[in-house]
């Protein structure tokens, strides 16, 4: 247990977004993707995910690691209610309704919190990804629904101390979910397996290099010196800690460093992708639509309606 205290103490935590949606057209997403951990908490109506269409009960969430792809159907829906997930962010406010949380309780109508947050071992590694769990169901668990609930209502609000509360909340809430995690022994291989960097600080000092110099030269070569190991080494010695190899995991964090350009800057995406190491724009554009389902220019627009 002491090992997993450390986990926790090293994971930074930063609060994203939190809104509550009326559903207002029922919709099925075949293959919904964030590039942010989601909460979403239904507090009435229909929610289902995955390929089996697992039923979220009310009052219970889904928790989607960032990056990781589900199908999940938003209300009752058939056949002719599936679409894309780029569809779905180019026509949100057809199926989603913001609301306040007053609202909520005087609805009848299928209505769900959404929280997003980010989750960062020593402000580098992205905690939840890293582990390789899949998007899975939180069930009786009301002290998270509470503290989704409590996020949200803090957002939504102008008064001193603001920052500092939903600090606070999203730090209990990566807790809670660890907890949640462990209590029921859910993906235990899964944390056996992938979270053995936090023993090795020889990695810790890659992931530091790599996240300070995401736009220059990280060869395996450049790799190797950093840790101190051979260039042969360097690729295996990378994957029998992370489970994956160095290039996949230097391509995932050069794209986090482009959307969190595309959400806080006005930079064409010709020079975003320079800025993260990508000399041919049109490759760097293919590669973000292969990672993210949408074209670079979608997920900007995505993020500026993202509050709407």
């Amino acid at each position: 247990m002491e090992y997993y205290n450390k986990v926790i103490e090293s994971v930074g935590v930063r609060f994203l977004k939190g809104n509550n949606y009326k559903i207002e057209k029922s919709v099925s997403v075949l293959d919904y993707q964030d590039t942010d951990n989601s909460l979403i908490l239904l507090h009435q109506g229909v929610l289902k995910f995955g390929e089996d269409q697992e039923l979220i009960n009310e009052g219970e969430m889904l928790f989607i690691p960032s990056g990781r792809k589900t199908s999940i159907s938003f209300g009752s829906v058939g056949k002719k209610g599936e679409i894309t997930n780029e569809n779905f962010v180019d026509n949100k406010r057809k199926y989603l309704q913001t609301i306040s949380f007053k609202e909520i309780k005087s609805l009848d109508e299928d209505c769900i919190s959404i929280v997003n947050f980010e989750a960062k071992v020593f402000d580098v590694v992205n905690f939840f990804n890293s582990l390789g769990i899949p998007p899975f169901a939180i069930r009786f668990n009301d002290r998270l629904a509470t503290i989704v609930e409590d996020l949200v209502k803090e957002s939504e609000q102008n008064i001193p101390g603001k920052e500092r509360v939903m600090k606070i909340h999203s730090e209990l809430l990566v807790i809670e979910i660890v907890r949640h995690i462990l209590k029921n022994r859910l993906f235990m291989e899964e944390l056996s397996t992938n979270s053995t960097y936090f023993k090795d600080p020889r990695l810790i000092d890659l992931f530091n290099y790599i996240k300070k110099n995401i736009g220059g030269d990280l060869s395996n070569k450049v790799l190797a010196k950093v840790a101190n190991v051979s260039e042969d080494y360097v690729g295996q010695y990378f994957k029998m800690l992370t489970g994956i190899n160095p290039q996949d995991y230097i391509e995932y964090q050069r794209m986090e460093a482009a959307v969190e350009l595309l959400r806080t800057s006005k930079k064409s995406i010709r020079d975003i992708g320079k800025e993260v190491g990508y000399k041919d724009t049109a490759y760097f554009c293919r590669r973000f639509k292969m990672m993210y389902g949408l074209p670079a220019g979608k997920m900007r627009r995505r993020e500026s309606l993202i509050n709407v």
